[in-house]
């Protein structure tokens, strides 16, 4: 992106509007890439908190958190987006006996096409 920018503010003291046109091209390409990086990102964590679930049946974001090294408030964006998603469901089985909300894998799609009842 600097090089970009670097490249637009030369071409703007030479009036050279090709490279100004070029120069931001190559500023906006580097964002939409910074962007995918955030977006993939942001994808990798959202499957390390799916594997701990399906391994930890009724894990607590706090203890998610704990066990992949990331912080609540970024584990409660991936289990947002996961239940949203409709990979995993909130678990409310024993709502008086646990500290929190506990999440679980959603039941798999059966031979038939319908899903397990949850």
């Amino acid at each position: 992106m600097a090089l970009g920018a670097m490249n637009a503010w030369a071409a703007q003291m030479d009036a050279d509007y090709a490279a100004l046109s070029t120069a931001l091209c190559l500023c906006i390409c580097a964002a939409g890439l910074f962007g995918e990086t955030l977006v993939q990102r942001e994808h990798r964590q959202d499957l390390v908190v799916l594997a701990h679930v399906e391994a930890h049946p009724g894990a607590e974001p706090r203890g998610i958190a704990r066990s992949v090294g990331a912080p609540e408030h970024m584990v409660a964006r991936n289990l947002s987006r996961l239940t949203e998603s409709g990979f995993v469901v909130l678990v409310d089985d024993e709502p008086a006996l646990s500290c929190g909300e506990q999440y679980r894998q959603r039941s798999p799609v059966t031979e038939t096409g319908d899903r397990a009842q949850d």
